[in-house]
Order: C-alpha cells, then structure tokens, then sequence
C-alpha cells in the first residue's frame, strides 16, 4: 500500500511538472513567433554582449529565432498532449541545462536588460528570469526521470499529425508576422498608444537623477571623475557616460528623440503636438532597407504634401548613408536622426511607415502592405485609414486560437470516437478469432487422434488374415 501511494505522488508530480513545462513553453514559443524580429534584435544583443555578433550572418541569427520559438512552442504542445514523451522532456531538460547557468551569468553581470524569454509580452528582470529558471529546471528533471508516467491525452496512431500541425502552424505564423508585422504588439508604440503621453512623468512621480562621469587619463593613468571634482587642463579627456545616481520613475517611453539632420533642431516635441497627421517613414539602418516599394513610399510622400500632411524619415544611420539613398530612390523627403533601438521597437519592418495625429498612433504599415493609389484617394479626414484603427488583442487571440486550437479538437475527436474505440473493440475480436482458432486446432487434432487409433485396429485385424 505503501508503495501504491509513493506511486501516485510521483506520478501526480511528474504530470504537475509536465503541465508547467507545457504552459510556460507554449506561451514563450507563442509570443516570440507572432514577433520574430524581436527575438532576433535580442538574439543579436546576446551576441554584441559576448563580442560574437561578426561571428554569425544576419539571416542565420533570424533563422534561428523562428527556429527556437517553434521548438519551444512544439515542446510544449507535446508535453501538453503527452506525446513524443522521450524527444519533449529531453529537450525541455536541455534547454533549461542552457538558460539556467546562462540567465545567472546576466543576473550577475547584467550585459543586457532582460533575457526577452518572453518577449515584449512579460519583461522579466535577469534575477527573476533566473529564479524562473531555477524552478524550470527542477520541474524539467522530474518530467525527465518520469517520462513514463506522463499520461497521454491522444493515441500513437494520431500523435503525428498533431506533431505535423503544431511545426506548420507556429511556423506559418513566424512567417507570416516576418512578412508583414506582429499580428499581436506589446509594445509602447502599438496603434492607439499616444507617444507623448507615454513620455511624461505622472504628476507626484520622480524622475532619475543622472550624474555625469568623465574619464580622463595623465600620464598613461586613466580616472573617473565628475564635475564636482573635474580636474585641471593638465589631464586629457577619453570619453564621458552618464549613470543613474538615483533610480526615479521611468516612461514607457524614454528613449525618443527626433533631431533634425539639416539643422540639429530638436523636432520631437513639435511633431507629437501637431494636430494634423503625420507620415513617420522608420527605417533604423537605411542602407539595409528594402527599396522594393520605394516608388510606393514616394507616392505617399507626394500624397502627403499635397494634402499637408508632415512626412519624416526616422532613422540611426549616418549622413553618407542617407545621400546614397537619396541617389538611389530620389527621396525628397526630410530625415531626422532616432536612437537605433527606439526605432526597431516602433515597428517591425524596415522601412516602415506609421500614421500619428497628436501623437497617437492611428496606423502602422510594415513594407509588404504600403497604402497605394487606390486608397488614398481622398484626404485623410474622409478615409479609413486616417481614422484610429481598431483592434483588439483577445479578438487575434481568438482567431489564432481557432485556427490552432479546431484543427487539434478534430484530431482529437476522430481519435477517441474511431481510433479509441476500435481499440477497445480489437481484444474482443482478438480474443474471438484465438477461440475460433483453438477450436478448429481441437477438431484438426481430434480428426488426426481418430486417424491414428484406427490405423492400428485395421493393421490389427490384417495381420491375422496374412
């Protein structure tokens, strides 16, 4: 009895763990494959930090965001279902093998902000993530060491095709979310977000005291100063960083600054006022934006100055590079320079444009699905488009949800009306055809016994007539 009991606590651990595995790697798969370009911006964080960003090409670095969120997702589908038991609970041992030790290093270290584990949808600290991690890993060595006793929801016979299902649908939607943008945005610059709310320290609130250090070298010795106690003429200066004193209240927003390119002006403040719309073209490095649509772009630039309209070009990359590609496309618009990081939290496409009107954000158009000719055909205020545009997160989670969630209920439905039952069904006909068959042995036998008991009384009675 004794023993029964250890069984099902074991047992009930086991698929306690297999369930918590399945959530968090459902969900962490799920929200880096609805923005894969995110993932990929951290990945290459990852790698700036450890000095190994020239190592790997661009396009390998993507391919492997869109790759790990649909092993993490598919992973989690599988310890869901309790299928693939063996290939589920080994590679959910060896990842967190991977990112337990790992997310420690950057809770000590600190070379980026957050892990982006979960992407933009839960921002963890690094101590959190690791704590996370700890649990993770305890909870993916137990489903390991009891494989087993996972349960199945599904039969063998139809594990593949929701194992086939989940690896086309996760990367489908990566895909799909590459081409165009993220079907969900968690963003602060999301549509219906105004950008200079989101910039403003609430009233009562304080904000970061930030202390200037300056590091200067004499006589091949470097040191930190700052300017309460700035030294003479006599030492030369090597470069200056900026540290936060005291932590304050911090923006959603606070890291935007539109500088004019021509003047140096600072145009944030006067472009989120305007009370008219706004055009803003985001490209973050403008020599590696796509120009495929660039006769489209210069036609909505056209459109906006003959409408009124402001129409800015955003980006991080250098003056030499704008001139090329001016040369190359004929842009006449103006450019103003943005922190390269602000930029590719804006929108996940380069070039993007976004419609903003004091401020907020009415629309957002990644390069794929530019507004052409045919439907700016009037002036903004009558159109669809120059209206906020409406969206609703859980109404996406609705229908991603439909197209992932259906399909399986239909497996799932053939396998316990057709599948499972004929299985239930197979030992009683088994059984049926064994005592059919051990009957007719019986017969075969009893025809064969006769045939030998009689063979000896005809050879009896034989030999007395020879």
């Amino acid at each position: 009895m004794e023993t029964e009991q250890k069984h099902i606590i074991r047992e009930v651990w086991v698929n306690a763990c297999r369930f918590l595995l399945a959530a968090v790697f459902i969900f962490s798969g799920f929200v880096k494959a609805v923005d894969p370009l995110g993932s990929f911006y951290k990945i290459q964080d990852y790698l700036t930090a450890f000095g190994m960003a020239s190592w790997f090409p661009d396009y390998l670095q993507l391919l492997f965001a869109i790759v790990l969120s649909a092993l993490e997702f598919s992973v989690g589908v599988f310890l869901f279902f309790g299928i693939k038991r063996k290939f589920a609970t080994t590679m959910s041992l060896l990842l967190m093998i991977v990112m337990t030790p790992l997310t420690l290093y950057l809770a000590l270290a600190d070379p980026v902000s957050d892990c982006g584990c979960f992407g933009d949808a839960w921002v963890l600290t690094n101590w959190e993530t690791f704590g996370k991690n700890v649990v993770l890993f305890v909870a993916a060595m137990s489903a390991f060491r009891g494989g087993k006793l996972i349960g199945r929801f599904i039969t063998a016979k139809v594990a593949w095709m929701v194992s086939m299902y989940t690896f086309l649908f996760v990367f489908t939607l990566s895909f799909y979310c590459l081409s165009n943008l993220p079907i969900l945005d968690f963003r602060p610059y999301r549509i219906g977000q105004n950008i200079k709310k989101n910039m403003e320290i609430p009233e009562g609130e304080k904000p970061d005291v930030l202390e200037g250090r300056f590091i200067l070298e004499k006589d091949g010795k470097r040191q930190e100063f700052t300017l309460d106690n700035y030294p003479d003429s006599t030492w030369t200066f090597v470069e200056a960083r900026t540290v936060v004193k005291e932590k304050g209240y911090e923006p959603i927003i606070h890291d935007l600054s539109i500088t004019s390119l021509e003047t140096g002006e600072d145009l944030t403040d006067s472009i989120l006022s305007d009370k008219g719309y706004t055009f803003l073209l985001v490209a973050h490095h403008i020599e590696a934006a796509d120009d495929s649509n660039i006769d489209l772009i210069n036609e909505i630039y056209d459109y906006s100055v003959e409408h009124g309209y402001g129409f800015y070009a955003l980006t991080a990359s250098s003056e030499e590079q704008i001139e090329l590609w001016r040369d190359k496309t004929g842009a006449e618009y103006q450019f103003c320079g943005v922190d390269d990081i602000a930029l590719k939290t804006m929108i996940r496409s380069n070039p993007g444009l976004m419609l903003i009107k004091e401020g907020t954000i009415l629309n957002k158009w990644g390069d794929n699905r530019l507004p052409d000719e045919y439907v700016l055909t009037d002036r903004l205020e009558k159109l669809e488009i120059g209206q906020l545009k409406q969206e609703s997160d859980w109404r996406t989670i609705g229908y991603v949800l439909l197209w992932f969630i259906v399909p399986l209920l239909l497996v799932v439905g053939v396998d316990v009306l057709v599948v499972k039952r004929r299985e239930e069904k197979k030992p009683e006909d088994e059984s049926a055809s064994d005592e059919a068959s051990e009957s007719a042995g019986e017969e075969i036998q009893g025809e064969t016994t006769d045939e030998t008991t009689e063979k000896p009384e005809n050879e009896l009675q034989e030999t007395p007539q020879a």
